[in-house]
């Protein structure tokens, strides 16, 4: 049962995060949603940081077991590299409200850890694409960087993301994305 409400604070928090209005979510206004006091809230999570490091625990998880299947399932990198892409665009567009913890846009006032930890998974990510633009340098003897080229890649997901977030989620990530992603080639 606490793991079922704990949950619940998540998906609704998640949920509010959707709202392209950008308000600052506070415990009250969680708990006011959950028709609950905020007493019972912290019962379950000790702050409200620890309950986006529930939201950033869930993007990782399910980011990182896509981006998995991918890696052991195809060979060549940069069929990776664009499969990795569009999963990254597609969870974007599938979760508003964890697009906006992605872009920091929902950190803003919390603690200065939780960027923090964004900032890993998005050097994971990044480092996680360099992986797969070596295998296709070795495999194609393709002549690119690829440093230069992951960096570019997850600042052009980045990029979409907050397209989609600023614009009230009215700007899909996947827009143009296969056209895009043909320019990289």
């Amino acid at each position: 049962m606490a793991g079922e409400r704990k949950q619940q604070i998540l998906e609704t928090l998640a949920k509010m995060l959707e709202s392209p209005k950008r308000e600052k979510i506070t415990t009250a206004a969680l708990a006011a949603k959950l028709d609950v006091s905020e007493a019972a809230l912290y019962r379950h999570f000790a702050s409200k940081a620890q309950m986006f490091e529930g939201l950033i625990d869930f993007i990782e998880q399910t980011l990182f077991g896509l981006i998995n299947k991918i890696t052991s399932e195809e060979t060549d990198g940069l069929m990776q590299v664009k499969r990795i892409i569009n999963v990254l665009l597609i969870f974007a567009e599938k979760n508003p409200g964890m697009t906006r913890v992605l872009i920091g846009d929902a950190l803003v006032n919390e603690d200065d850890a939780l960027q923090q930890r964004v900032n890993q998974l998005l050097d994971r990510l990044e480092i996680t694409i360099k992986q797969s633009l070596k295998i296709a340098v070795t495999d194609s003897g393709k002549k690119i960087l690829p440093e230069a080229e992951a960096n570019l890649m997850i600042s052009f997901v980045i990029g979409r993301w907050h397209q989609f977030a600023k614009s009230g989620f009215k700007r899909k990530p996947m827009e143009f994305a296969q056209l895009q992603l043909g320019m990289f080639d």
